[in-house]
């Protein structure tokens, strides 16, 4: 239902403030305990014992790793086998987990616990993991409660088609939205590009892989060490 111009709903959608999450880097390590649901996934699904502990796969899709992997190994292109990979990985992974001590990332929970608490900010999921590996990481990190929305990996490696589709979702939840009201939040190029691709304001964080000078190379609007407190958080992004 559209609201009328001027009415307290229509105020509302256009005052929300919409923060898109990345996983990965972001919110959580898992300290790359997930290399060891993948490589038992292409041990049973290509018959080969290989060690991926030093292949890069930050701000890589679920799906794109998974054809990586599969064409690293099997020396060919193989769909068939990479989404038989990846439902493998999918079901491991929950498992694997604990081999690593993994955290949640500083100031993470704090923000959320924040952010949850208001009716003009929304929390929605953008990222690269599939719905499923989405779901292992936040649960082994207590962390799934706090998002009821998400946009994924499932059948695409395409991030800024899972851009556009977290977009529809907080359209489809929010109504019209004002581009300077809506954050995409990552520790990867590739986030900022997602953010990039829907006219979002991007928020870089050097949590993960990329140094605050790589991820400056690519003109985030805010760049951070790491993720503030929620009263410096949600100041700066409420600033016109």
């Amino acid at each position: 239902m559209t609201s009328a111009a001027g009415s307290p709903q229509a105020e509302a959608e256009q005052d929300a403030i919409v923060l898109f999450w990345d996983i990965d880097g972001t919110l959580l390590t898992t300290g790359r305990a997930g290399v060891f649901a993948w490589e038992a996934a292409i041990e049973e699904v290509l018959g080969i014992d290989v060690s991926f502990q030093d292949y890069p796969t930050s701000g890589l899709t679920d799906v794109e790793i998974a054809r990586l992997l599969v064409e690293k190994t099997a020396r060919a292109p193989d769909p068939e086998r990479a989404a038989r990979v990846l439902h493998h990985y999918e079901q491991l992974l929950p498992s694997r987990l604990h081999y690593r001590r993994g955290e949640v990332l500083p100031g993470v929970r704090e923000i959320l616990d924040a952010v949850r608490e208001r009716d003009d900010v929304v929390s929605i999921l953008l990222t690269g993991n599939t719905s499923a590996g989405a779901a292992a990481k936040l649960t082994h990190y207590d962390l799934f409660g706090y998002f009821g929305h998400g946009a994924f990996a499932d059948g695409t490696e395409d991030r800024p088609s899972i851009a556009r589709r977290a977009l529809e979702i907080a359209t489809e939840q929010l109504g019209r939205l004002d581009s300077s009201q809506t954050f995409v939040i990552g520790d990867t190029p590739h986030d900022i590009g997602a953010g990039d691709a829907i006219g979002a304001r991007t928020v870089a964080v050097a949590t993960g892989t990329y140094s605050l000078e790589q991820l400056a190379e690519h003109e985030p609007w805010w760049l951070l060490g790491q993720l503030p407190g929620p009263v410096e958080f949600l100041s700066r992004l409420q600033a016109k």
